[in-house]
C-alpha cells in the first residue's frame, strides 16, 4: 500500500515517457531477488527507479554500493520514504554486482525540510 502511494505522489514528475511497472512479486523481496530483475532490465532502460520495502531495498542498495561517505549513511538506517541514487556508468543491466556503483545521494525525509 506505502508502495503505492509513493508511486502515486512522485508520478507526475517522472515525465510522460517513464513506463510503470508494478510487480507484485517483488513484494518483501530479498536484495538477490532485486537484483535478479534489475539483471532482467533491457539495455535501453536508461535509468530505473525500484518503490520497494526493507530490508530488501536497503540491502539491494548496501550490495550495490562500493564504499563512500554516503554508504556510512546508509548503513545505518534507510527510512521510510529515503531515496538512495546509484550510478553504474555504462555497465549494462546485466552486469550489475556487488560494489559496481557509486551512491551518487541518499536523500531522507528528515534532512529535506
Amino acid at each position: 500500500m506505502r508502495a503505492r502511494q509513493t508511486l502515486e505522489r512522485i508520478a507526475p514528475s517522472l515525465g510522460r515517457e517513464a513506463e510503470i511497472h508494478i510487480e507484485r512479486s517483488l513484494y518483501g523481496a530479498t536484495e538477490d531477488r532485486l537484483l535478479e530483475r534489475l539483471h532482467a532490465l533491457p539495455d535501453e532502460a536508461d535509468s530505473v527507479m525500484l518503490i520497494g520495502h526493507n530490508p530488501g531495498v536497503q540491502d539491494l542498495a548496501l550490495l550495490l554500493a562500493r564504499e563512500g561517505p554516503l554508504r556510512t549513511t546508509l548503513e545505518d538506517k534507510f527510512p521510510t520514504a529515503g531515496l538512495a541514487t546509484l550510478a553504474f556508468g555504462r555497465l549494462a543491466w546485466k552486469d550489475l554486482d556487488a560494489e559496481s556503483g557509486e551512491l551518487v545521494d541518499f536523500a531522507v525525509p528528515r534532512r529535506l525540510g
